[in-house]
């Protein structure tokens, strides 16, 4: 168990150092992860409205990446962003777009083929319409993490693949926890969190994790 615990806990400090030193950035996170909290909450009862919501946290978490994180040579870790990229454990920029074309896509998809092949009820209205938007939505993220998952099973390991997934699935707890503060170093006109070049996650176990992902 603590090689595992090592092996999250290096994916998180990653995450965090390289993709997450805008302040804006962490407090999209912190809503998204409120609102990721609120699409749990409707997944066994209400999965399409748990689908339309969990696509707006995750439109909310991915405008923070793709518009106020710095893309350039990162002087905080002394790596270039291509080597971030090529590194990623989980979703990169380049299957982020990916996903996110195929995501656009999908209402596009219903309005041409309202059934999708019998998937779905022919809808009677247009409130019909968007929850088969919403439950294609869910489908599709859920895919999304499950192939990914299968990916690193085979690149990575099964070990590295598992340890992925239950971080994505407990990212909005995470992000609550270590973003909180996030919008109060905004209002104190703090754009970058300075902190990362500060925190010191030790060398014996970055080295540790390093042999493990």
């Amino acid at each position: 168990m603590s090689l595992l615990s090592n092996m999250l806990r290096a994916q998180r400090w990653d995450d965090y150092r390289y993709y997450h030193q805008s302040n804006v950035n962490q407090t999209l996170h912190l809503i998204s992860a409120v609102i990721f909290l609120i699409c749990y909450a409707l997944l066994f009862s209400d999965p399409a409205l748990a689908g339309l919501v969990g696509w707006l946290a995750m439109l909310t978490r991915q405008t923070g990446h793709f518009f106020f994180e710095p893309n350039g040579y990162d002087a905080v870790n002394e790596v270039t962003n291509a080597y971030k990229e090529a590194v990623k454990v989980g979703y990169n920029q380049t299957r982020k777009i990916i996903l996110l074309i195929v995501w656009g896509l999908a209402p596009l998809a219903l309005f041409a083929f309202p059934t999708l092949f019998g998937a779905f009820d022919p809808p009677a209205d247009r409130l019909d319409f968007i929850r088969h938007v919403g439950a294609l939505w869910l489908a599709i993220g859920i895919g999304g993490g499950l192939f990914r998952m299968l990916q690193l099973f085979v690149v990575r390991g099964v070990s590295t693949g598992l340890v992925w997934a239950f971080k994505v699935l407990t990212d909005p707890f995470h992000n609550i926890a270590l973003y909180w503060k996030s919008p109060l170093k905004l209002l104190r006109g703090e754009w970058i969190d300075h902190s990362i070049a500060d925190a010191d996650w030790g060398e014996d176990e970055a080295e540790e994790a390093a042999h493990l992902t």
